[in-house]
């Protein structure tokens, strides 16, 4: 018995030992590293943006997992993302202004933490901020989905982010979603009216010398003016004068001015010299024939003009932007494209089948009816001399303006 007694004594004697001995080594080894890892920063190992003017993916790499705060600022609308205990560093040429984000923005704030600062082009939404460990594990990455919308819904998303105290924290990393905007349907009937090429971008040129920018902007405030005279309706001009704009540019303007209705205006060209008349046009992935595609291609290179074309960067941002096509914003498309085809079949000459479909890039706003209006071809001589007749514009312009009042008012009756 008195043996046993020793024995677990002397035991437990080498047990209290080898605990000592190991929390001095967890002390002197383990603790000074786990206070070195929480005073090291994280570091920002990458940044990267992609996407147009309409919708913008934005990715930061992360040597370690971020917790990031955001919220929203206007006069200049920007989006402002905290992170703490964070140090970035990123390649000017990486920061560069494209689509959507005019500018870029980061630096130290108190308590060691970052801020980076979106400066956007206009009002837009914060459709997802995802903090995501990447598949190899060799760090994280925050992706940040942007959206332009309407100034309405970008007064609503602040109004809502002052409830909440000025800032946004998810609880769940794994599921950072910006709140849905309540939707605001007392307002007048938003139009848009796009005057086709500018600047540098001339567009057509008629036998006789007529310049298809200068037709289209003459057009489309004649016709302002006259929608502007029912006093029903906002309406804006993507352009008032020679001014280039990129195509994803125009959609831009159309969602954040908060449009009901998108109408772009042109007088092309085309090989075949005896044809003539109006056409409208709305998108389609398939064309509905070859000169419909043959005009699509055109249209869409205008971007080239100067110099801007765009590339898209990965099959991820090519799937975001097909996205941009949505099956109910179409349908109201085609039902204004075929109330406006009986309006100008009464007052001014159509072509064969002149409701026709192809890939516009113009015509892809997910949420805004859209067409394209040939007004006629430059390359027909009768086109040329009724496009620069004011008589002959005056009658267009009151055909369309009677297809946009029914289209409004059966709009606004189903509730906007």
């Amino acid at each position: 018995m008195g043996l046993k007694a020793t024995t677990n004594k002397r035991l437990g004697g080498w047990v209290g030992v080898l605990c000592c001995a190991l929390f001095v080594v967890f002390a002197s080894l383990i603790l000074p590293a786990i206070a070195h890892a929480a005073e090291v920063p994280l570091a920002a190992t990458g940044y990267k943006m992609a996407g147009d003017a309409t919708k913008m993916r934005v990715v930061v790499d992360f040597d370690r997992e971020p917790d990031p705060r955001w919220f929203l600022l206007r006069g200049p609308h920007r989006l402002v993302i905290d992170v703490p205990n964070s140090k970035l560093a990123f390649s000017a040429k990486d920061l560069k202004a494209r689509g959507l984000v005019k500018s870029v923005r980061y630096g130290q704030i108190e308590a060691g933490a970052s801020r980076l600062i979106l400066i956007s082009k206009g009002p837009f939404r914060v459709d997802k901020l995802d903090v995501l460990k990447n598949e190899d594990g060799s760090g994280y990455r925050m992706a940040l989905d942007i959206s332009a919308v309407s100034d309405r819904e970008f007064d609503a998303a602040l109004a809502d982010q002052a409830v909440t105290t000025a800032s946004t924290v998810s609880p769940d990393k794994r599921e950072r979603l910006a709140k849905p905007v309540p939707a605001v349907t007392s307002h007048k009937f938003t139009i848009v009216i796009d005057p086709g090429h500018g600047g540098v971008d001339g567009g057509a040129e008629g036998l006789n010398g007529t310049v298809e920018k200068n037709v289209t902007l003459a057009f489309a405030k004649e016709l302002r003016d006259r929608l502007s005279a029912e006093g029903k309706y906002e309406i804006s001009l993507t352009r008032e004068d020679d001014t280039f704009l990129r195509l994803d540019d125009r959609v831009r303007i159309a969602r954040q001015r908060g449009a009901n209705l998108f109408i772009s205006i042109h007088a092309d060209t085309i090989r075949l010299k005896g044809i003539r008349g109006a056409t409208v046009y709305t998108v389609s992935d398939k064309a509905s024939d070859p000169e419909a595609q043959a005009l699509a291609d055109r249209e869409n290179l205008s971007d080239q003009f100067a110099g801007m074309e765009i590339k898209e960067d990965s099959q991820e941002v090519t799937d975001i932007l097909i996205d941009l096509i949505r099956r109910e914003t179409h349908s109201f498309s085609m039902s204004f494209a075929q109330t406006l085809v009986g309006e100008l079949a009464t007052s001014v000459g159509l072509i064969n089948n002149p409701h026709r479909f192809a890939g516009f890039r113009v015509l892809k706003a997910p949420d805004v009816p859209s067409v394209l209006v040939e007004l006629g071809y430059l390359s027909n001589a009768k086109d040329e001399a009724q496009l620069t007749n004011p008589e002959w514009r005056g009658k267009a312009a009151e055909s369309i303006s009677k297809a946009v009042s029914a289209f409004a008012a059966s709009r606004m009756n189903a509730g906007g």
